[in-house]
């Protein structure tokens, strides 16, 4: 072979390779957990199936514990450009659509399994299809849980016991509102900061799911949790319209199928590990306070001007549906 047949070999094989990287789609993930939670593992689990899936059409990137910026920064990435895809809770979709607040008002589901019945129906797609007024596809639900409370003052088992606790709480306004109708003092604040606020006596307490409570080691600097369960929450894995227009109708349904599969699986591994965590916890020397459906229920009526009154703030439309939902859900008696 010549010198200059080589090269043109050369050159041409150069070419394919390039040819071939550029066929190749990047997907950055963006979220705000650290890589021991459920949901970082989950998706793991989508970036498996879709680079298996794909043939090498795509490249999942996952960027964990706020690497791509705060929740709203990284939605806003993905509204822009940014950032391909970012995993943030139903919560701070709101501040575009104040209907995504229904689903974190306090009591709102008798369950777990419940709530997840009520996302993953038809009321839960015709609340991701509201993100396309956001220039956002949604490709379904991801568990972050239902909060309990933490503290460092008294056990928690009826609201009196709240009285002037010091509760850190998410920058949620329907959560902070939930707190004051409960007779605690909420304290909004940044997540990463917590820890160091409880162990300094910033706060007494803080609220959140027993998985993050134990990936956080909150029971390092908690000395009572009470199974609460005040307010079920979820992420929401959005792509930008953007990236999504540019798919195939095949590209298309690949991921929507692989986030499915990973939210199965993270609910799998919700189930396997939430009763160890909640004995880890035990075991740290924390009280833990389980309450009953009739204590819940306390809880629940202190509550209910809250959820009343975010009815004309979500929409009358949307909350009367939301609720009829969890009714059908519940009424039906699958769970």
């Amino acid at each position: 072979m010549s010198n200059k047949v080589a090269v043109a070999v050369a050159a041409l094989i150069a070419a394919t390779a390039a040819g071939a990287a550029a066929a190749e789609t990047v997907i950055k993930v963006g979220h705000g957990t650290n890589e021991q939670y459920h949901m970082h593992r989950a998706l793991l689990k989508f970036e498996e199936l879709v680079e298996a899936r794909s043939g090498g059409d795509f490249d999942v990137q996952i960027f964990p514990s706020s690497q791509m910026g705060p929740d709203r920064e990284m939605i806003e990435g993905v509204q822009t450009g940014v950032l391909e895809m970012a995993v943030s809770p139903s919560s701070f979709f709101a501040g575009w659509d104040p209907a995504f607040a229904v689903i974190e008002l306090p009591y709102m589901y008798p369950s777990k399994e419940i709530a997840l019945d009520v996302l993953n129906g038809e009321t839960g797609d015709e609340m991701l299809a509201r993100l396309e007024n956001q220039g956002l596809v949604g490709l379904g639900w991801l568990e972050n849980g239902l909060r309990h409370v933490t503290n460092n003052v008294r056990p928690i088992k009826v609201p009196a016991d709240l009285e002037g606790i010091k509760l850190r709480t998410m920058k949620v306004p329907a959560h902070v509102d939930t707190f004051k109708a409960l007779g605690a003092n909420p304290t909004p604040m940044n997540f990463g900061e917590v820890y160091s606020a409880l162990q300094q006596g910033v706060i007494d307490g803080q609220e959140n799911p027993v998985a993050i409570i134990d990936s956080q080691r909150f029971h390092e600097v908690q000395k009572h949790i009470s199974l609460t369960g005040h307010v079920f929450t979820v992420y929401i894995p959005v792509v930008g319209e953007w990236f999504w227009s540019g798919l195939t109708q095949e590209q298309q349904t690949l991921l929507h199928k692989a986030m499915t599969e990973a939210a199965a699986y993270q609910q799998d591994l919700v189930n396997a590990e939430e009763a160890g965590q909640l004995q880890k916890i035990r075991d740290a020397g924390v009280e833990v306070v389980e309450l009953n459906a009739a204590d819940r229920q306390v809880f629940s009526d202190r509550t209910q001007e809250v959820r009343a009154t975010y009815r004309d703030e979500v929409g009358a439309d949307v909350f009367d549906g939301w609720t009829a939902a969890v009714t059908a859900v519940t009424a039906a008696g699958t769970h």
